[in-house]
């Protein structure tokens, strides 16, 4: 029977990559059940949390990089599509992850393989490798993890008003909100207008039958005018 030694040194041959402070790699596989039931151990909560933003960056980067003409939403897609829980999920039984767990009794006996897990203890191990070797080695491992990000097609298109949440964050504008302008039409078909507020400014403004499609037109509008081609007109744009 192997011991958590022998799992440990499977893990770094298998990504790759040896750690200076072991303790690191084992927290990364330590799940909070586990930790739970064994007050000396810690999980991998923390490691997840930096892993996830390092994954981000390294794959944001090699994406940046194979695709100098593409525009920000199609560089988007392809990220999401590149890092979505059940690709890391994938890509951690394919290294054998889900054998070095360490898992509490409960968990053991609910099977111990969501896909939850797997994504969480690839982030944490992501996390881990940053602390322990810095952002080259963890572009390494990544690699290795993940093969070319560049070959997986894009994310289906997503919903405009969570296109358009993603892209108000993503440039500090915060959340984009709605309201009915307009409602109008008999009760078996009714017609509403929506108008999409943006860092305080009215945006875009759409139509439906419904107030849910209604602000959903008003979000493609307003993603549209958001273009980069269109940044003059972007709030508190000069």
């Amino acid at each position: 029977m192997s011991t958590r030694a022998d799992i440990l040194t499977r893990v770094q041959r298998t990504v790759g990559y040896s750690f200076s402070d072991p303790e690191l790699l084992a927290r990364a596989l330590t799940h909070p059940s586990y930790a739970a039931e064994n007050p000396s151990a810690s999980d991998y909560e923390r490691l997840e949390f930096l892993g996830d933003a390092v994954l981000g960056l390294v794959v944001a980067e090699r994406l940046f990089e194979a695709f100098p003409e593409a525009r920000e939403g199609e560089l988007t897609r392809r990220k999401i599509a590149a890092v979505s829980g059940s690709r890391l999920a994938t890509a951690a039984r394919e290294a054998g992850l889900q054998d070095a767990i360490a898992l509490g009794h409960g968990e053991q006996a609910s099977g111990g393989e969501k896909d939850s897990i797997l994504e969480n203890v690839l982030e944490a191990l992501v996390g881990a490798v940053y602390l322990d070797g810095g952002l080259d080695a963890a572009r390494t491992v990544v690699d290795r993890l993940l093969g070319d990000i560049t070959t997986i097609a894009e994310a289906p298109p997503q919903d405009p008003k969570s296109a358009l949440q993603e892209l108000t964050q993503a440039r500090g504008l915060g959340l984009p909100s709605y309201r009915v302008v307009e409602s109008s039409g008999p009760p078996h078909a009714p017609r509403f207008v929506v108008e999409a507020t943006v860092a305080g400014r009215p945006f875009g403004r759409g139509e439906g039958p419904s107030k849910r499609q209604a602000e959903k037109a008003a979000a493609a509008a307003t993603l549209e005018a958001l273009k980069p081609s269109d940044e003059s007109q972007a709030p508190g744009a000069v």
